[in-house]
């Protein structure tokens, strides 16, 4: 037996470890707020940009390139690819600092200003909204040159909606689906570069150029190739280990996806040569028709399906996080910052981006408006490069990296002024547009606070008509 006072010191203890235990369960299993889930792996974040970078741009670029740079356009392609290293390795300093939802918006908002990062997020959402249903139209296109007779627009807007509904039901099953989309397509490109070796003729190399303008004209041209590289970036906080993996994958996808456009690049001249290249609108089926194998040919054309898919469901994964991200800013209306209670995703922001997406290719004439892409990307860029310069958590050498970055992109919009000054004033007209309603939303933001305190300042004036009985004794 214990003395009394020992049993009474020994339930004490007791009452006070199971009341402690009975807190610590109410706390946890009290009903959380629905998050993001890191559910990506670093190879599935790696698929996710080769996914946005090697789309149907290879299987078309490839013959402008050769029409400007000849067989110099391997050059171009290394070029276009060290272009884009330099500023994935902004994206990847910016990232390893901080992984989050927004990438380009949120660094430029944290590191320059609220508004300059708002124009980086609105003119992403512009360009890769604009580009999710070009290549929405692409894949309709692929499919009715193999089934004939296939409305164009109507199956664009299904897949559309078909892709929306596969990224409503998380992040991992997309990328699970886009992990089969880019092996596969990595595939037929490495197919098409084994089997047309055999045919090659080192005669379709001459004249080889690499001194000219041409392949200066056919690097911006394939730069754009490259676009989808700060994909995973947008998509951070649901990426394991993100301030490892999301900078490993947008430099691991950069060297794959140069390798590839590289070794696709060499075996297409190789077997058409680049006057053939620059004549044909689909450049790889043609130079792998020299083989004389027709099931080759059907293969590489369903290698621009796949490739054409792939992009088409990580650019409504993305443009759906960089809403979300605008979203819980305040940026955009709040309801595109609600996740979904199950599946922790954005819900209504994946459904107004898929729903834009299939309106656009339905009732809007796209031939002119895609240039949009071209400028607004090079825009976001420009503020990533300058947010990566300002960010100082490391050796003052290395800002040297983010000053090259951001001269090779003004250099970009220079020249996208004397190529194509349709994209530049396209874009100017969107970026007017971000203007205007950033100013309208602050203006409204600060009426909205100046009502609210107004609403809380406490009241100054007499209280008329009211006796001293009744302030003394209120009803």
């Amino acid at each position: 037996m214990f003395p009394e006072k020992n049993t009474r010191i020994h339930w004490e203890r007791f009452i006070v470890r199971f009341a402690s235990y009975g807190l610590f369960v109410v706390s946890v299993t009290e009903k959380q707020p629905p998050a993001l889930k890191r559910s990506i792996g670093l190879w599935s974040a790696v698929a996710i940009n080769v996914g946005a970078i090697i789309g149907g741009g290879i299987f078309v670029v490839t013959g402008i390139a050769a029409g400007y740079a000849g067989s110099a356009m391997i050059l171009s392609m290394l070029f276009a690819g060290v272009i884009a290293f330099l500023t994935g390795l902004s994206f990847a300093k910016l990232t390893a600092w901080q992984p989050v939802e927004g990438g380009a918006y949120e660094y430029g908002r944290q590191l320059i200003s609220p508004s300059v990062g708002f124009l980086a997020g609105w003119m992403w959402l512009v360009a890769n909204t604009f580009t999710g249903a070009a290549v929405s139209l692409g894949f309709a296109a692929y499919l009715s040159s193999a089934v004939p007779g296939v409305p164009t627009n109507i199956v664009a807007a299904i897949i559309c909606l078909v892709f929306t509904g596969l990224n409503l039901i998380g992040a991992k099953q997309s990328a699970s689906v886009n992990n089969i989309f880019v092996a596969v397509k990595l595939l037929i490109l490495a197919f098409f570069v084994i089997f047309g070796a055999f045919s090659v003729d080192l005669g379709n190399f001459a004249p080889f150029t690499p001194i000219s303008s041409g392949v200066l004209y056919a690097t911006f041209f394939i730069f754009f190739a490259y676009g989808g590289f700060a994909r995973v970036s947008v998509v951070a906080e649901e990426i394991k280990d993100a301030k490892r993996n999301v900078p490993r994958a947008l430099l691991l996808s950069l060297g794959i996806s140069m390798l590839v456009y590289v070794l696709v690049g060499l075996v297409a001249v190789g077997l058409l040569g680049a006057p053939g290249l620059a004549a044909s609108s689909s450049p790889l089926s043609s130079a792998i028709m020299i083989t004389g194998n027709s099931l080759s040919v059907q293969l590489v054309a369903a290698g621009g399906l796949v490739a054409t898919a792939s992009v088409l469901l990580t650019a409504i994964l993305g443009v759906s996080r960089m809403a979300y991200s605008m979203a819980r800013r305040q940026d955009l209306p709040s309801s595109l910052a609600k996740l979904h209670s199950r599946f922790h995703v954005p819900s209504y922001s994946i459904l107004g981006t898929g729903i834009l997406m299939a309106a656009l290719v339905l009732f809007v004439d796209l031939t002119q408006v895609v240039a949009i892409s071209t400028f607004a990307l090079v825009f976001t860029y420009v503020i990533t490069n300058i947010a990566a310069y300002k960010l100082k958590n490391g050796s003052n050498r290395w800002r040297i990296l983010p000053l090259s970055a951001l001269a090779t992109c003004i250099m970009l919009l220079v020249f996208l002024l004397f190529a194509s000054s349709q994209a530049w004033i396209i874009g100017a007209a969107f970026l007017a547009a971000g203007v205007v309603y950033y100013a309208v939303l602050r203006r409204w933001r600060r009426q909205k606070r100046v009502l609210a305190h107004d609403v809380n300042k406490p009241s100054t004036e007499p209280d008329v008509g009211l006796t001293d009985a009744h302030k003394s004794h209120p009803v």
